[in-house]
């Protein structure tokens, strides 16, 4: 996830402040389908912390971290 700069900050800020989302709930968006398709998992307690550090370490998103994690894997057992 980039870092924005303070103006592009404030373009969003002024963007999300003046807008009104438009919400459809006979739509169902990506979560509500991966949780309905077992998507989602617990973790321990330890893996939940780690993920936490590393997420406030490189301003990733935990879906992110674990992707490139799983990718790293592939990439020395493949």
């Amino acid at each position: 996830m980039p870092i924005l700069t303070e103006e592009e900050a404030e373009v969003l800020d002024e963007l999300l402040t003046n807008t009104t989302p438009e919400v459809n709930p006979n739509v169902e968006g990506p979560f509500i389908k991966n949780y309905r398709q077992g998507m989602m998992v617990a973790l321990d307690r330890f893996s939940a912390q780690y993920i936490q550090s590393r997420m406030l370490a490189t301003k990733q998103t935990p879906a992110e971290l674990i992707s490139s994690m799983i990718r790293k894997e592939m990439a020395t057992t493949g």
